[in-house]
């Protein structure tokens, strides 16, 4: 599928702001909230899943780029990415969490806007980039909205 910069843009500040708006409302507590997680996966916290998706806008965001893997995760598998996220984030105050994910975004517009049209009309699948949406909703709608309707 081919997509446009005006397009994509479009989704990725939806899903932002959809995102946004759940995570600005949230009380102390709310962030210590479990979500829902398969067994024998870390025990992923409102605040973890928000870290969770931040990372991998990020990264896609240096994919876009051109930009190599941080050197800490290079080698590693999308689980062992996962589980350093978890270890990395897991005991910083929600707040720092809620500064990251807006700093990302501002992060992944500025790419958005620079990287060339014509990497826009690759063949790609229709949820392309994947972070930026998809990956983020799904997380949002399973993850945090789940654990907040507990």
């Amino acid at each position: 599928m081919r997509h446009t910069r005006k397009g994509v843009i479009a989704r990725t500040r939806r899903e932002f702001a959809a995102l946004d708006r759940l995570v600005a409302r949230l009380r102390p507590a709310d962030w210590r909230r479990r979500a829902p997680r398969p067994p024998g996966r870390d025990p992923w916290t409102v605040k973890d899943v928000l870290a969770h998706v931040t990372y991998w806008k990020a990264h896609s965001a240096r994919v876009l780029r051109g930009e190599r893997r941080l050197p800490e995760m290079r080698g590693l598998d999308v689980e062992q990415i996962n589980r350093l996220i978890y270890q990395r984030w897991r005991r910083r105050a929600p707040r720092a969490v809620l500064a990251w994910h807006r700093q990302v975004q501002a992060d992944v517009l500025r790419t958005l806007a620079r990287i060339p049209e014509v990497r826009f009309r690759g063949d790609r699948s229709p949820q392309w980039p994947l972070d930026f949406d998809g990956h983020s909703a799904a997380h949002r709608l399973k993850d945090i909205e789940a654990a907040l309707a507990v």
